[in-house]
């Protein structure tokens, strides 16, 4: 499958998004810098969120409308004023956007109704990306499914059954290029709590491209998840996590993003194929290996011994494996120390 033609699977580098969210903290200009910082990170897509409060919830300030966990990162907000906090304004999505193509990186959205769908299919968005709270939510997929592009889905906490009847909708609803994200639903996520074995048995349990949206700190976890055959990594990015913004406590910046990138990519490289014995790179280095040397000056009728047969480097002799077979072995012609040792002085 391909995303604004890039082409996304395991025989190609993973595919890195940087998830903006909230963390341009309400101003335009540093949205846009966010744009230029994960291009210059080596950044595939830039991806927003497109919703309003309103879609999102009621304005409500009391009861499970209120953040209540003294853990969570938005305690004591209502749900309400935390999505006010952290829309992306619909106007914004344009020059956002012109901004990620000018740079060259696909951007899209995840959206969170059937109104955001039809704002972002006015502007082509390349693929769409169904947030891992609304993996449960099948009239959405239905609708994201319908449009006939790319959709990514994160499965968050969803349960086996839960993920297969988000993924029998997107199918039977006209999505035939499909990714589904292994996802924790925390925020930081811990490492623990990432299990990126799990995206091999996705993989081969819903037939389709699998990846990672990690919300760990750091990049172990992406790179882990690369050896398990993660061909997407979604990234929360941010310009400095000192200056705070809904996300950004757990988001990567600049550098820590361009190091995902490059570390992912080797990882990528370094899965290779089952094999054995030297690479076509390592033949030169065949000759450093221990073998078996003259150690001193010999005349015809001597006898190999522990002191004259030595198993030393380079490797041009025969190989260790025959040393107690040689002890005790006369040599037939003269033959000068750091000789290499072949079949033909005994014979």
């Amino acid at each position: 499958m391909k995303i604004d033609g890039v082409e996304i699977g395991v025989g190609s580098r993973p595919y890195v998004i940087a998830e903006m969210s909230g963390n341009h903290n309400q101003s335009l200009d540093r949205a846009l810098a966010i744009v230029d910082a994960a291009a210059a990170a080596g950044a595939h897509a830039l991806k927003l969120q497109t919703y309003t409060a309103d879609t999102m919830t009621l304005d409500l300030a009391e009861g499970e409308f209120t953040i209540a966990d003294p853990a969570s990162l938005w305690s004591g907000q209502s749900i309400y004023e935390l999505y006010q906090q952290a829309y992306t304004p619909w106007e914004w999505h344009a020059p956002i956007m012109e901004r990620a193509k000018a740079r060259g990186m696909a951007c899209f959205s995840s959206p969170f109704d059937e109104s955001s769908i039809e704002f972002l299919e006015t502007l082509d968005v390349p693929c769409y990306k169904i947030a891992s709270f609304e993996c449960t939510d099948l009239p959405l997929i239905r609708r994201a499914a319908s449009t006939g592009k790319p959709l990514i889905i994160s499965s968050g906490m969803a349960t086996i059954g839960e993920i297969a009847e988000a993924v029998d909708t997107a199918r039977a609803s006209g999505c035939s290029d499909l990714v589904l994200l292994k996802c924790t639903s925390t925020y930081p996520a811990s490492p623990e709590n990432t299990n990126v074995r799990t995206i091999a048995h996705m993989r081969e349990l819903f037939g389709c491209e699998v990846g990672l949206s990690d919300h760990t700190m750091g990049i172990g976890a992406a790179v882990a998840a690369i050896a398990f055959g993660a061909a997407v990594v979604e990234k929360h990015f941010t310009l400095s996590r000192a200056e705070g913004g809904v996300d950004s406590a757990f988001s990567a910046e600049p550098a820590e993003f361009a190091s995902l990138v490059a570390e992912t990519g080797r990882a990528w490289q370094a899965l290779g194929s089952v094999r054995y014995g030297p690479t076509q790179a390592e033949e030169k280095a065949r000759t450093r290996r221990r073998s078996l040397y003259i150690a001193e000056d010999l005349a015809p009728g001597d006898i190999l011994t522990a002191t004259n047969l030595r198993r030393i480097r380079p490797g041009h002799g025969l190989a260790p494996k025959y040393y107690d077979l040689l002890l005790g072995q006369r040599v037939t012609r003269a033959v000068k120390k750091g000789t290499p040792m072949a079949w033909d002085l005994i014979r």
